[in-house]
């Protein structure tokens, strides 16, 4: 059984950087991926970014170049590294993972926002201006 814990969510002002941790605990089977999404109310849930068991990283498209998904050497538990924030990030952060889920699994789970796998309870980001 995996478990996923969220930090590092607050409130900060535009320009400034935030670094989200999933703490990761439990086992997986196979293959698996560990992924960042995000939810504003009233907006479709949006995929941020996904690391696969191999490394393999995806972000979304229109946030290369400020996000960025990393882990420690052999660890499991990624951090989601924000910067140049904006208004427009502002929203509740959830990390996800799925076991028996390779790298094509992976990215494509991070596009369609799918709500399958174990969920984190999410930490919350506010931007203001």
């Amino acid at each position: 059984q995996v478990r996923l814990v969220e930090s590092g969510g607050g409130s900060v002002q535009t320009g400034d950087s935030l670094r989200l941790t999933c703490r990761v605990s439990g086992s997986f089977y196979g293959p698996y991926c560990v992924a960042w999404f995000r939810q504003v109310p009233g907006k479709e849930r949006e995929g941020v970014g996904s690391i696969g068991h191999k490394g393999d990283i995806s972000i979304a498209e229109q946030l290369q170049g400020r996000f960025t998904i990393s882990r420690g050497r052999g660890q499991v538990s990624p951090w989601l590294q924000m910067n140049n924030l904006s208004p427009g990030d502002s929203g509740m952060y959830y990390c996800a993972a799925r076991s028996y889920c390779d790298s094509d699994c992976c990215s494509t789970w991070r596009r369609t926002s799918a709500r399958t796998g174990t969920w984190g309870q999410g930490t919350q980001v506010t931007v203001s201006s």
